[in-house]
């Protein structure tokens, strides 16, 4: 495998693996698809995630988790469950996408790059979702839903097409996403920091 090609598919599974922190089904049900119609060929191990089993699996729990994040309650319901699920579906996507490689340095690009990019961008999503239920008592949630869904949807998509140039957006989306929850966490040390300790 020529060293392009590595390139190719590291850039198509960090692509892939940050559309999941938006939608944890989305971009694995493209990757299910992709590897059913030879588009894409997975790495050993992951022949599964072409069958049509996988593929009737995966467009059911995209089409309930779509629609789950319409409803009040359930979308921060299932924030607390997507969570460590997209870092699982970060992992499976990276790792599934590099083939040619020893095991244990590809299931480690999985989950370092995989899941932790999609980790940290479903943080992100979660956090925003949670600012929105406190500042507008649930009713900006759809909007946002909305949104996470083109971007889960579109990047998905391009990032079939066009992997090199997605991986880098996703690697600024993750940059940027550290940036916005270190200020977080910062204000809040601040904030903290200027109330006066209760009297023993």
């Amino acid at each position: 495998m020529e060293h392009l090609d590595y390139l190719l598919a590291g850039a198509l599974g960090l692509a892939l693996a940050a559309c999941s922190g938006f939608r944890v089904f989305v971009p694995l049900l493209a990757a299910s698809l992709a590897y059913r119609t030879g588009y894409l060929v997975p790495a050993a191990g992951f022949a599964w995630l072409g069958t049509w089993p996988a593929v009737a699996v995966l467009g059911t729990a995209t089409v309930a988790e779509i629609l789950g994040y319409y409803i009040p309650v359930v979308d921060n319901l299932l924030d607390t469950i997507t969570g460590p699920a997209a870092f699982i579906a970060g992992t499976i996507l990276m790792t599934s996408t590099l083939p040619d490689l020893p095991p244990m340095l590809r299931w480690g690009l999985g989950i370092l790059a995989g899941g932790g990019t999609a980790g940290i961008i479903q943080t992100g999503t979660s956090l925003l979702r949670a600012g929105s239920t406190v500042t507008t008592a649930g009713l900006g949630n759809p909007v946002l839903a909305t949104l996470e869904n083109l971007l889960a949807i579109v990047g998905t998509v391009l990032g079939l097409l066009l992997p090199l140039l997605m991986a880098v957006v996703a690697l600024g989306s993750v940059v940027w996403v550290l940036a916005r929850l270190r200020r977080w966490r910062q204000r809040r040390t601040a904030r903290q920091g200027l109330v006066p300790p209760r009297p023993a």
